[in-house]
């Protein structure tokens, strides 16, 4: 058998002797033989095949502990692994672009009131939580206020007082004084209440170590609404007719549509569709996204939990946000329409429309 030398070896793989020799200390790459006299390394040419391999993953950017799995496995598990760690690059490089552009957003926004024409704008809003059909409890809040949207969905046998003490945390917020420069500051600051807010009512009982809750909420900034999002509770907008879920689900049947092994189709019946990924609880994921979002007069958010969003089918939710104009209303005919769907879970919404504020003369 024809052996390399390390430094033919490495030209072949274009990987370095330095690297060839690290990938050797951390049983990665062994040479297929070293020389008792000299120490050299002397690799097979069967081996290019895994240095090449290697040296690719390397380049996606792959942690040396990762590659050695993919190393030990047969081809179709190995690509489906390789496929598992770049959704989480792109789901990582998405949270710094949605950071980059709340930043960006943020520093060149420029306040409305500084111009002469611009008109004030402000919400109306209304909340509305159900037990619905099936389940014994509601462990939904929903609540709404002159600054404040939220909706959270707890779980777990203290899913209740969990979902309750995360958007009570964040009620200060209505009346806390907050500046323009301190928005992302006091927006990580109310996610920590809430997650300490949680952790408190999961450490009461040992039994309730379970208990977590999703939580999404807006804040009102005068011209804008900053989202806090974690778990799978929705926002959308609708804008000129058209509905946008603005958004995205933070569960495992999710992931696997970003990674192509179902479909979105799938996804809607299948059996683990509301397990988290993200949440708020212990042991949970609980990294919010957060972004800024420039209202326009005319604007109408629904803040809703899964009880709404996967029973009632997204055009049914459109035709009653674009042909109800009262927000009381609209959200009594949300939550009818769920239940009017069997009422399999605890349905809760917010609606909020953004207005022109009536000038007092």
């Amino acid at each position: 058998m024809g052996l390399l030398t390390i430094g033919a070896f490495a030209k072949a793989s274009r990987l370095s002797p330095k690297a060839l020799r690290l990938y050797d200390e951390l049983g990665l790459l062994a040479p297929a033989r070293v020389d008792p006299v000299t120490g050299y390394r002397l690799y097979a040419l069967e081996q290019l095949d895994q240095a090449r391999l290697v040296a690719w993953l390397r380049r996606l950017g792959m942690p040396l502990a990762r590659i050695q799995r993919v190393c030990t496995l047969d081809a179709g598990p190995a690509a489906q692994e390789i496929r598992t760690f770049w959704v989480q690059v792109e789901a990582d490089t998405a949270a710094r672009r949605d950071l980059a552009a709340f930043l960006i957003d943020h520093l060149s926004w420029k306040d409305p009131a500084m111009s002469s024409t611009a008109k004030p704008l402000g919400i109306r809003y209304a909340a509305l939580s159900d037990t619905g059909l099936v389940r014994e409890s509601n462990q939904d809040t929903a609540y709404a206020g002159t600054r404040l949207l939220a909706v959270a969905d707890g779980y777990g046998n203290q899913g209740a007082p969990a979902s309750a003490a995360a958007v009570d945390a964040l009620k200060h917020l209505e009346t806390e004084s907050i500046s323009e420069g301190n928005l992302l500051d006091v927006l990580e600051d109310a996610v920590e209440l809430a997650k300490q807010a949680v952790n408190g009512i999961a450490g009461v009982d040992p039994a309730s170590e379970e208990a977590g809750t999703t939580l999404t909420a807006m804040l009102w900034t005068g011209s804008q609404l900053a989202l806090i999002h974690i778990g799978d509770s929705r926002v959308y907008l609708l804008r000129e007719g058209r509905l946008f879920q603005i958004t995205d689900d933070h569960t495992m049947v999710q992931s696997m549509v970003e990674e192509g092994r179902i479909s979105p189709e799938e996804a809607a019946s299948h059996p683990q569709r509301s397990l988290l990924i993200r949440a708020l609880g212990h042991g949970a994921d609980d990294t919010p996204d957060m972004r800024l979002h420039e209202a326009q007069q005319g604007d109408r958010y629904l803040l809703c939990s899964d009880g709404l969003s996967t029973v009632v089918p997204t055009e049914k939710t459109r035709r009653v946000l674009s042909e109800i104009s009262e927000p009381q209303q609209a959200v009594r005919e949300l939550i009818a329409l769920a239940n009017g769907s069997g009422g399999p879970d605890n349905a809760s919404c917010v609606v909020a429309d953004v207005m022109e504020l009536q000038q007092q003369e």
